[in-house]
């Protein structure tokens, strides 16, 4: 069962570890980048991050989408957690979830700021647009205790 989708570049790292997985109760984290995986450091830190008693999965978009399709991950209360927005779109469209949290999103030329965390580009905005049009529920929060920031009628 899919707890949650999360827009996060640094995939793994304390707010995840410790805040998201416990709020969520989640007991597998499905990290899906299509640039860790020919990254061998980032991959070890990345599994150096892995809350006790919690398995972590790395996976590109392909083989993400593959196992959500596969039904192997129905038996895990499973936190999906992707390093960008368009990764997210195709595993929301695979998994049919309509919820999508954008957490660490990271500043580059021309983003907009929202909320404490998010960076968006305008073809970023327009994706959220597109999801939100679709009758998504997209949000902006960056720790469990953060109020959401909708993000209907933001841009």
């Amino acid at each position: 069962m899919i707890k949650a989708t999360r827009v996060d570049y640094r995939l793994l790292h304390g707010q995840v570890a410790v805040s998201w997985t416990a709020a969520l109760g989640a007991d597998c984290l499905l990290l899906v980048s299509d640039t860790v995986k020919n990254d061998p450091l980032r991959m070890n830190a990345l599994k150096l991050a892995k809350p006790a008693g919690v398995k972590v999965v790395i996976k590109n978009t392909k083989e993400a989408v593959e196992a959500l399709q596969s039904g192997v991950t129905e038996k895990y209360k499973l936190f999906i957690i992707c390093e960008n927005l368009e990764i997210a779109r195709e595993i929301m469209e695979a998994s049919g979830e309509k919820e999508l949290n954008i957490g660490n999103t990271p500043y580059r030329e021309g983003t907009k700021q929202y909320g404490k965390s998010a960076h968006l580009l305008p073809a970023e905005e327009e994706l959220v647009k597109e999801l939100l049009g679709k009758g998504w529920d997209v949000f902006i929060q960056m720790v469990p205790a953060e109020k959401k920031i909708k993000c209907e009628g933001l841009f």
